[in-house]
């Protein structure tokens, strides 16, 4: 039988401003540990510490520019209307210089035991 999920549940954010995230699905407010699903209100200015999660990651920017800094010292610009994978075990950090609206699909569900996430 289908399950509604009415409401998403609001996560506290890492990061050195202020972001939202609801999510819908996920191991806090469904109690998936399988996957989750997140949307992601992100101010102008917005950056996180960078981590080495055990999950993969799927996101799609609905509105700005999600900017992706890689291990190798490249930046990966993701604007609105594209996604970008990140594969579990690879370093990344995410930022939005001038903001962004995005979707975000982990596989396992996100959970900050497996994020690994730098020291800041």
């Amino acid at each position: 039988m289908p399950r509604l999920i009415q409401a998403p549940t609001r996560i506290e954010a890492a990061g050195n401003l202020p972001k939202r995230i609801d999510e819908y699905i996920g191991r806090v407010n469904s109690a998936d540990s399988g996957l989750s699903i997140a949307r992601m209100q992100s101010p102008p200015g917005w950056i996180e510490p960078g981590q080495r999660p055990e999950f993969d990651e799927y996101t799609v920017v609905l509105t700005g520019e999600l900017h992706l800094d890689l291990e190798d010292g490249t930046t990966l610009v993701v604007p609105a209307g594209q996604a970008v994978h990140t594969a579990a075990g690879e370093w990344i950090r995410y930022r939005t210089p001038g903001g962004a609206e995005y979707l975000a699909v982990c596989l396992p569900a996100f959970s900050p035991a497996l994020v690994h996430r730098d020291n800041a």
